[in-house]
């Protein structure tokens, strides 16, 4: 019945005015995608916050090992990172101040603020994530519009079969064999470091960022051809092509605009994920971002910092899949329409 809604609601005309009545609609629709992306980060604080205590040791060991437990430094620990106040009241602490101040706490291993060493760490992360979303968004495209073009053909084949190559792919494989190809054998490109300035950062992320977009690659690119070659199937495609449009617009106007609304959200998802992946990336070529970071705390038993991280990470995740909510009826009206419908 949803599907039927879909396929017969009519868009309103462009630079129509917008009825009070769907003004309303939209407005309550977004208020409610934003309060529960609130409650999901909320919900997602209390579970990184308290899981600490499911996790074998505890800060203070970390912090005098190598030196004999006397009772006045585990005093002094205690009172610095108020260890001895209730769990509920440390809590409460914690989000507030993360809220107001933008304090994560202090990192028992670099003993800095965890809002500082998250910043220094910050931007080699957020390149690799960004680089790869463009590969992603460009290369998956580009294979999903290209198979749907010539489906059934054996270029449409040979597209697919690479596409479920790729997808199963994992990263640090993908890592390692283009590090041998194009590092080693071709010396094309650097295997280690994020090198320094703008301009040298994005040469050293080019292989990074490849390996970490691979497999998504296949994934959108898949979606893409998916969807398109269903967009060609209907009846308003058939009625565009019998009135004499170009090829090039029923592609554009009538095929890939309406098969934007899972393309897109398959790509937010994937790129909410990028943040997760990017740590198994960073290990590989010896990056020092977040995901490298995360490995070594939780290794070390640096708590602050790991609950910083999974909480923004979390909350990326989170955000960027409200956005894609949100922004699926402004690019495709036929969504609008069919919840109000609903």
């Amino acid at each position: 019945m949803a599907q039927s809604n879909l396929a017969t609601a009519t868009p309103p005309a462009p630079g129509a005015t917008k009825p009070p009545r769907q003004a309303g609609a939209a407005l309550k629709l977004a208020a409610g995608k934003i309060g529960a992306f609130l409650f999901t980060v909320f919900v997602s604080s209390v579970i990184v916050f308290f899981s600490r205590w499911l996790v074998p040791g505890d800060p203070i060991s970390f912090l005098l090992r190598g030196r004999s437990p006397n009772p006045e430094a585990i005093a002094e620990v205690t009172a610095i990172y108020g260890l001895d106040k209730p769990p509920l009241e440390q809590y409460w602490n914690w989000l507030t101040g993360i809220i107001l101040h933008g304090d994560f706490g202090r990192s028992l291993q670099y003993r800095q603020d965890v809002t500082d060493v998250i910043l220094g760490r910050l931007p080699v992360t957020l390149g690799l994530v960004v680089m790869s979303g463009v590969m992603i968004a460009i290369l998956g495209l580009a294979a999903g519009i290209a198979a749907s073009l010539l489906r059934g053909t054996w270029a449409d084949r040979a597209i697919v079969a690479s596409m479920s190559g790729l997808a199963a792919i994992p990263s640090f494989v993908g890592a390692i064999v283009l590090i041998a190809i194009f590092a080693v054998q071709l010396g094309m490109f650097p295997s280690f470091g994020s090198g320094t300035g703008f301009g040298d950062m994005v040469y050293h992320l080019v292989l990074p960022s490849l390996a970490l977009a691979l497999s998504f690659i296949a994934v959108v690119g898949r979606v893409t051809r998916s969807s398109m070659v269903e967009q060609f199937a209907r009846e308003h495609v058939e009625v565009a092509r019998s009135r004499g449009v170009t090829p090039v617009a029923v592609v554009t106007r009538h095929v890939l605009r309406n098969a934007t609304g899972p393309i897109l959200t398959v790509s937010g998802l994937l790129v909410a994920g990028l943040l997760v992946s990017s740590a198994i990336v960073e290990q590989a070529f010896g990056l020092a971002g977040l995901g490298s970071l995360l490995v070594s705390s939780v290794d070390r038993l640096d708590f602050p910092v790991v609950q910083a991280i999974v909480l923004i990470v979390v909350t990326a995740f989170v955000a960027i899949n409200t956005l894609v909510d949100l922004l699926g009826p402004v690019i495709d009206p036929r969504l609008k329409a069919g919840e109000g419908a609903r």
